[in-house]
């Protein structure tokens, strides 16, 4: 039995969700649900998935270390990432730390270095006069022309506190921050393709031969959901919608979507990494809802896939109940 097969046995005989084991050990529930099925992709690599399959098989009462060798030895990559490495970008910081205050104590030094001789001299000099002031008041018997004193005169120093005050004003200017990054332009960005998707997955939705016609525009030619006799798919299904693949990973700020009826539809926007339902959490819901639909994520998601999802379905001129889109504009950043 394979390391997920045994993990996911051991839940179930303990009577665990994924969400219970995801509580107890904090690892998602996506990456819980990857390595029941032997799936590692999420984990970050093998430093961390040996880390998770360690916390999950403590959870569910398992002996992790048969796991960990059988990882080991099927699993681990050519190179995996070692512990020092996953936490080496503290070091650099710490280093800049020491020289940064190493920096600020010599800076310090100088400036009472400075103030020290400053005041010295300014007592030193309390009681005696200049020496210029000297050679007015007490004139030698050579006078007022001798070169001796008038070259005494001239060379006698001056200090000021001048490079106390600049040297003590460098450090405590506080260091100039950056500007402000401008903020990023949202735009309007073009699927890449559209499919019916149904709870099994894609593909397995209503009328996927028609899926395009959702972003073609068309208010006379939409996607439209088969028709059922109750709002709620007269319990046949959970849900019924259209996954639309944006071809690489985007920032999506908003989603609208236009459908014919006006109202009574209640949807959700699902977004994710991968076309399968549990990677497609909700991020935007409208209920009781109709015509032009705004859904908005709490914060921008970088995501590839997004799924419009109906729950709930309007009713039509028929006497029966069904969706039908004709356009799905995405914005964002590409």
């Amino acid at each position: 039995m394979s390391i997920g097969a045994t993990l996911a046995a051991a839940r179930r005989r303990g009577g665990l969700t994924v969400h219970d084991v995801s509580e107890s050990t904090r690892v998602t529930e996506p990456i819980i649900r990857g390595i029941e099925q032997d799936d590692y992709a999420e984990c970050g690599g093998d430093f961390y998935a040996r880390g998770h399959i360690r916390a999950i098989a403590r959870a569910v009462g398992e002996d992790p270390e048969p796991l960990i060798e059988e990882f080991d030895s099927t699993w681990r990559s050519a190179r995996e990432t070692s512990a020092a490495e996953a936490f080496s970008p503290a070091m650099p910081l710490r280093t800049r730390e020491r020289r940064r205050v190493r920096g600020t104590a010599v800076l310090g030094m100088l400036v009472l270095a400075v103030l020290a001789f400053a005041g010295y001299k300014f007592v030193s000099g309390v009681g005696h006069p200049h020496p210029a002031a000297a050679a007015s008041l007490h004139p030698s018997p050579a006078g007022p022309g001798s070169p001796g004193k008038a070259n005494a005169a001239q060379s006698s120093p001056v200090v000021t506190s001048s490079p106390a005050v600049s040297s003590s004003a460098v450090a405590s200017s506080p260091p100039s921050s950056s500007p402000a990054p401008a903020p990023l332009t949202v735009r309007a960005l073009t699927p890449a393709s559209v499919t019916a998707f149904g709870p099994s997955g894609p593909g397995s939705g209503d009328h996927p031969q028609l899926a395009a016609q959702a972003v073609a525009g068309n208010p006379a030619a939409p996607w439209y959901s088969q028709w059922y006799a109750t709002p709620g798919f007269a319990r046949l299904k959970t849900g019924t919608g259209l996954l639309v693949d944006m071809g690489r990973t985007v920032t999506v700020s908003a989603v609208r979507v236009w459908m014919t009826a006006r109202s009574g539809a209640s949807l959700q926007l699902r977004a994710g990494a991968r076309p399968l339902s549990r990677w497609l959490p909700p991020v935007a819901s409208a209920a009781n809802t109709g015509g032009l639909v705004r859904l908005q994520p709490g914060a921008p998601a970088h995501v590839r896939y997004l799924l419009i999802w109906f729950t709930k379905l309007p009713p039509d001129n028929a006497g029966h109940y069904q969706a039908s889109v004709y356009r799905i504009t995405v914005k964002g950043q590409p």
